[in-house]
């Protein structure tokens, strides 16, 4: 999985701060951005986003590409609706080469390692047979969630803490949890202010998800290193 930051705004943070200051004063967005600095946005930022206005930082917004993920990863995605996306089309790139992602966890186990990548194996055949008697479009059909694919994403500040909360937390599905960190960690680069507090729901306060709280919150800042965690989905009453 290879997660990049390709287009922002100058000084997202900034921006954002004086497009809330504006609200409440005779002076434009412009005039005050002439005179803002970090610490003025990220008082204003705090104060303003912390009252509920959330509609300010949707000003910014960031473009990612996304490479090596599975299919399976941007079925998930694309339900984040308040976005953009452009997505490598099946029907025009020939998947002659058998590229796909495996789960840590068949990885981790040798039989059923033997057992996936014999079945991918199967379904490459089968594509690649299928491709020279029907249109690739229809060929396609066949073609396993695993497929590797390509996507470029675009979202605003806003719509990014909201997929941050979802998709960063432990009990989302590993793989999208795993680009979901890596893409907080290129927006934390150029937008330090507005993606402070941005993460999964424990890094603010108690966990949102009550009786199925994996029992394991974060600290404001703290990355985890175990991306591909797997949380068991039943309820798990836990005291913290």
């Amino acid at each position: 999985m290879k997660i990049k930051l390709i287009s922002c705004p100058e000084e997202p943070d900034k921006i954002c701060a004086s497009a809330a200051l504006s609200c409440y004063s005779e002076e434009s967005a412009s005039s005050i951005l002439e005179g803002m600095n970090d610490e003025k946005a990220r008082k204003a930022i705090a104060k303003i986003v912390g009252m509920g206005h959330l509609s300010v930082i949707e000003h910014a917004n960031f473009t990612f590409s996304a490479e090596g993920v599975s299919r399976a990863l941007t079925h998930q995605l694309v339900r984040h609706r308040i976005a953009s996306y452009s997505q490598q089309s099946q029907r025009y790139v020939p998947m002659d080469r058998a590229e796909y992602v495996v789960p840590p966890s068949i990885s981790a186990d040798k039989d059923a390692r033997k057992k996936y990548d014999d079945l991918m194996a199967r379904i490459w055949t089968s594509y690649s047979e299928l491709s020279k008697m029907v249109p690739k479009e229809d060929a396609r059909y066949v073609l396993p969630n695993a497929c590797n694919t390509n996507i470029t994403i675009t979202m605003n500040a806003r719509e990014l803490w909201h997929f941050f909360s979802l998709r960063c937390c432990r009990r989302a599905q590993w793989e999208i949890r795993k680009m979901a960190w890596m893409m907080l960690k290129e927006a934390r680069k150029v937008s330090p202010i507005l993606f402070d507090e941005a993460g999964p729901g424990c890094v603010r306060g108690p966990c949102p998800e009550g009786d199925y709280t994996c029992g394991k919150p974060l600290r404001k800042g703290e990355m985890p290193h175990d991306f591909d965690n797997k949380v068991k989905s039943h309820k798990a009453k836990i005291d913290l």
